[in-house]
């Protein structure tokens, strides 16, 4: 087991507000909003969080053009589904989502201060008809461009996001290495939106499982149903990742609406969660991203994959209730052997 001890804040910060986060969880100064995540730093172990500020340099530099997960995802040299994942953990809202709300944000101050036409408006930051565009721009301001003229003081601010670290003291948070010959699972896959899913996975859970109490037969050939959830990229579709409800596979006949797919040889960076679920192994997820991906040293993420894996049999809902979270990893260039 390893103890990874903690060094530094992030703040990730909007200026004026964003409506769509959780006020809970932001700290409010003047018009500015700050939203503070702990996390392990090492003063020149910022390889991520350089990854993400660049990431929004290039959508800011760009929120005129056509732009994909897997542009931004190039451009600063990382994979799209790590890139999505991290950035929606860390601060709340899809990279699409990020575009999509800056375009908006620039569109309503043209709008305010020019005599622009909405036809041109909605062309040049991104739609294809103005119908689009006016849903979109009322859905966000609560006004069409023409009333927003009228109504120049109701913009709904959408400015730049900016990280910037800091050093502070912190906590432990422990984790265990290990290799993993590759293995086989069997169960059901379906496609999630990076912003979705922390809500729609509980549900997927819920809904499976309950479907496949009720057909016992399809569990003769699974061993450990529900053993695994498996987040990995989704190759045909980039803003959107395929998660999987799986258990252990030993051959036989494969169910209809299931597959079987084979999990690589790897090393594993394996994250102990205790507490009830959904919201523990969440937490372990969010702190994985925010905290210990920052500031390690020695690791780095190998492949576009994770799986968490469920203690059978006992009340998830349970205080002392026992998950893991495996992230593939492999050694940094340079680091100890």
């Amino acid at each position: 087991m390893v103890r990874f001890s903690i060094g530094c804040v992030i703040h990730i910060i909007w200026s004026h507000r964003y409506k769509q986060y959780d006020k809970a969880k932001q700290k409010m100064t003047g018009s500015t909003a700050v939203k503070t995540v702990y996390c392990v730093q090492e003063v020149e172990a910022m390889d991520w969080m350089t990854c993400l500020q660049q990431a929004i340099t290039y959508m800011e530099q760009h929120l005129l053009d056509e732009l994909h997960p897997e542009n931004i995802a190039e451009a600063v040299h990382v994979s799209p589904f790590y890139l999505q994942r991290g950035f929606q953990i860390l601060t709340g809202c899809s990279l699409m989502e990020y575009v999509r709300n800056r375009r908006l944000y620039l569109a309503a101050m043209e709008a305010v201060d020019s005599n622009i036409k909405i036809i041109d408006l909605a062309y040049k930051y991104g739609y294809q008809t103005p119908e689009s565009f006016t849903k979109a721009f009322y859905r966000f301001h609560g006004y069409t461009p023409n009333q927003m003229r009228e109504h120049a003081e109701r913009v709904a601010p959408f400015l730049p996001m900016h990280i910037r670290i800091t050093i502070q003291g912190g906590y432990n948070m422990d984790y265990m290495v290990e290799r993993l010959k590759s293995f086989q699972v069997i169960g059901v896959k379906r496609q999630f939106q990076y912003d979705r899913g922390y809500q729609d996975i509980p549900m997927f859970w819920k809904e499976l499982m309950e479907q496949h109490c009720k057909n016992g037969h399809t569990l003769s050939v699974i061993k450990n149903f529900g053993q695994y959830g498996i987040c990995m990229e989704n190759e045909q579709k980039k803003d959107s990742f395929t998660y999987m409800i799986a258990g252990s596979y030993f051959g036989g006949d494969i169910p209809d609406g299931m597959e079987v797919v084979t999990i690589p040889e790897l090393t594993w960076a394996k994250f102990t969660s205790i507490g009830p679920l959904p919201v523990s192994l969440q937490t372990v997820n969010t702190k994985i991203f925010s905290e210990w991906l920052p500031g390690n040293q020695e690791y780095e993420i190998a492949e576009n994959m994770n799986l968490e894996c469920y203690t059978l049999h006992k009340d998830t809902t349970a205080a002392d209730y026992r998950s893991e979270v495996w992230i593939p990893v492999k050694k940094k260039a340079g680091a100890k052997l």
